[in-house]
């Protein structure tokens, strides 16, 4: 089902495909495209692509501009691929389901991507294959994945070239692969790992001024993490315990 939102101009591009229930929202406002999706039902295939502008929304989160909210996708094995083309674009939302494929690809400067992955453990977090690949200067990522839930097999790669960004993420964790391949200066990765055990997390960075906070809680101490680190300056705090308290970074 496909509604406008009053008088407002349909978005340039938007295409979505599900063999169960989609319902898809989508607007304009001024100069910005905006994208509205709620959808449920399992082995859907959803792609959205924001070329040029800036300001554009896929919205959640309470979003902002035109209002929107929700962009909440619910069910297993689907596949998610957004890409944004552009500046100041915000990507908001919560993903909910077991062997969801996940690509993020965003081009430009100053973007915003919030994300959160089953936090209240409804319908699970397990075996996702979650892509996220950033070009461009002083852009925001915050990830969430099974806040509440444990997120058996994970596998999160990400790809970040550009200045001045941060990173913060937080994996639930049970038997999870995170790999981090970071090239520019003045970038700062907050991560924090719970959960079960086995949380592997490899960080690949080159460039200089770099900020890492990282801790690894998981209950049964069988935490791993290789770091490549290529640069001058900055700030390194690892914290790997089984649970424990520590002093923090």
């Amino acid at each position: 089902m496909t509604e406008g939102f009053g008088n407002m101009k349909m978005m340039k591009k938007a295409t979505l495909t599900s063999i169960l229930f989609l319902m898809l929202s989508v607007s304009v406002m001024a100069d910005d495209n905006e994208v509205y999706v709620d959808q449920s039902g399992a082995s859907s295939t959803i792609k959205i692509e924001q070329i040029n502008g800036s300001g554009n929304i896929i919205g959640g989160l309470q979003s902002t501009a035109g209002s929107l909210t929700p962009f909440d996708i619910d069910g297993s094995s689907m596949n998610l691929t957004l890409y944004q083309i552009g500046s100041s674009n915000i990507f908001l939302g919560d993903i909910l389901g077991d062997n969801i494929t996940f690509l993020y690809d965003a081009d430009g400067d100053s973007n915003t991507m919030t994300i959160q992955v089953d936090p209240t453990d409804t319908f699970g977090a397990n075996s996702g294959n979650y892509n996220i690949d950033i070009t461009g200067n002083t852009n925001a990522m915050t990830l969430d994945v099974g806040t509440s839930a444990l997120s058996d097999t994970l596998d999160l790669d990400w790809t970040l070239t550009g200045s001045g960004n941060t990173i913060d993420f937080d994996i639930n964790y049970d038997s999870a692969v995170n790999f981090l391949d970071l090239d520019g200066d003045d970038n700062t990765v907050n991560f924090t790992g719970s959960g079960a055990a086995n949380g592997y997390f490899y960080l690949d960075q080159t460039g200089d001024d770099r900020t890492f906070n990282i801790q690894q809680i998981d209950t049964s101490n069988n935490a791993y993490l290789k770091l490549i680190s290529v640069g001058s300056n900055g700030t390194i705090c690892i914290i790997q315990s089984d649970g424990s308290s520590s002093t923090g970074c």
